[in-house]
């Protein structure tokens, strides 16, 4: 063949093979891609993208993994859970980024005092979790110590220098929980235990009346029962001058199935530590703006008061709330009394106070809950969008036998006074406590001695009926007429 007609063979092969080939190399380079992006989606699916460390979804499979590894075994592991305590206020005071770059430090420094074969993972915000395979429960209280002492070395951003304290809470296997879900519960609860007492760490322990396995059981159960087995009572608040019904504080109560009338104390603050104190508060406001419009409309015109948490009062969207609610019940706003306690307001007050001026600026009416119990200064109380205050019990119950409880009582209502403030006292549980309130300029009270919280049906049925106290008598019609 000469070898012009076997270049142009070769060339007309040539220009054959050249579109297979470059669709070849095209779906080589596409499916390459797509591993890749396989591969960045899959990471992005388990790992943390601030501190790569493992997110959650991950530390809950290595978790299943290792407890299936120590059952095997016969071992022991630790889930530690811990979060920097005020973290907030590095975000609000030095902004995001340096709180950014304090969370990526904190990573890396957990990762260096840690075992190759040990877990850690960040959960979210600033909680952090640990898995460690151990001999004993003081190897796991040992690791908390170290962990606790290298992140008190403070951390330098940006020139300067952030001490950052942490909380942890250590669950272990198989003694205090045999799954996954149980464990992280359990080492929450010790987390919050620990927070709350100041210790640094804390292992969980049944012998905590609050955080027992039935309160737990309780915990798993309050979603569900938000809507179905929550129900409020009423107790009424009196005027001390003229005797009426003014007013009613709305108090939430679990019917449980099981278990039956559940009181607040039981399942408000571990609600506030698992988040369900914002769904719980939701329904509350609700069903209360309903059934004092209810009362309103039959003629009994009093003001409703509603507790805010900790929590609720963090929370930005609550005046937004607030007002949605306000407009579906058509209650106006001036109804509506917020209390909140002295506590709340100090943790984040900057942002406590925002959401107080907002919903101040709606026409709600604010109170101070529990006064005298909490760490409002005298200075920064004149600063509060707030149109009362709420003398805690202990002070109330106390005077009649106490001289220093009666001069914090007799006191308080001359500092409100002062103030422009209403002032009310609550846990009124004799006519001795009335009439020292009385004779002390007090304006309002409420306690089991005039009414014990009820529903709203039988309270409806009290204030129609006439009740008495004592010598005084308050009905529907005198509650109307001096409203």
């Amino acid at each position: 063949m000469k070898s012009g007609a076997h270049d142009y063979i070769m060339k007309d092969n040539t220009a054959r093979l050249l579109p297979a080939i470059s669709r070849e190399l095209d779906e080589a380079k596409i499916r390459k891609r797509r591993r890749e992006a396989e591969s960045t989606i899959a990471h992005l699916a388990h790992y943390d993208a601030l501190t790569k460390l493992p997110n959650r979804t991950l530390f809950q499979d290595r978790l299943k993994q290792a407890i299936l590894v120590a059952n095997r075994e016969s071992r022991m592991l630790a889930v530690l859970l811990m979060d920097l305590d005020r973290f907030k206020e590095i975000n609000d005071t030095l902004g995001h980024q340096c709180g950014d770059l304090v969370l990526q430090q904190v990573g890396m420094r957990l990762c260096n005092v840690l075992r190759r074969s040990d877990t850690v993972a960040r959960l979210g915000g600033d909680e952090f979790a640990v898995i460690l395979m151990i001999s004993k429960p003081e190897d796991a209280e040992l690791m908390a110590v170290q962990i606790t002492e290298v992140l008190e070395q403070s951390f330098l951003i940006q020139d300067i220098h952030i001490a950052v304290e942490v909380s942890i809470g250590i669950a272990l296997y198989p003694d205090q929980g045999t799954d996954a879900q149980s464990l992280i519960q359990r080492a929450d609860v010790a987390m919050y235990a620990a927070k709350e007492r100041g210790s640094g760490h804390m292992i969980y322990t049944v012998d905590h009346d609050r955080h027992n396995p039935r309160k737990l059981s309780l915990m798993g159960e309050l979603r569900d029962a938000i809507n179905t087995q929550l129900c409020l009572h009423y107790q009424p608040i009196v005027d001390l001058k003229t005797n009426a019904v003014t007013g009613m504080e709305a108090l939430v109560r679990w019917q449980h199935p099981q278990h039956g009338l559940i009181p607040p104390d039981q399942f408000i603050v571990p609600a506030e530590q698992t988040g369900l104190i914002i769904p719980l508060t939701r329904w509350v406001l609700q069903e209360a703006t309903r059934q004092i419009r209810l009362f309103h409309q039959a003629g009994i015109q009093l003001s409703l008061a509603i507790n805010l948490s900790v929590r609720n009062l963090q929370d930005p969207h609550l005046p937004r709330l607030i007002k949605e609610i306000l407009e579906v019940s058509g209650l106006e706003p001036f109804w509506l009394e917020l209390e909140i306690t002295e506590s709340a307001i100090m943790i984040n007050h900057a942002n406590a106070l925002k959401v107080m001026d907002q919903l101040h600026d709606m026409g709600v009416k604010l109170s101070i809950d529990d006064f005298g119990t909490g760490y409002t200064s005298l200075g920064y109380l004149t600063k509060l969008p707030i149109d009362s205050v709420k003398i805690d019990k202990s002070f109330v119950i106390g005077m009649t036998h106490n001289d220093k409880d009666q001069v914090v009582v007799r006191s308080t209502i001359d500092l409100g006074h002062n103030l422009g403030l209403k002032v009310i006292a609550e846990g009124v549980e004799n006519q001795e406590n009335l009439n020292q309130l009385a004779s002390f300029g007090c304006d309002e009270a409420q306690g089991f001695h005039m009414c014990r919280p009820l529903p709203a049906m039988l309270l409806e049925r009290w204030l129609t009926d006439g009740s008495t106290w004592g010598n005084k008598t308050v009905s529907g019609k005198m509650a109307r007429k001096h409203l």
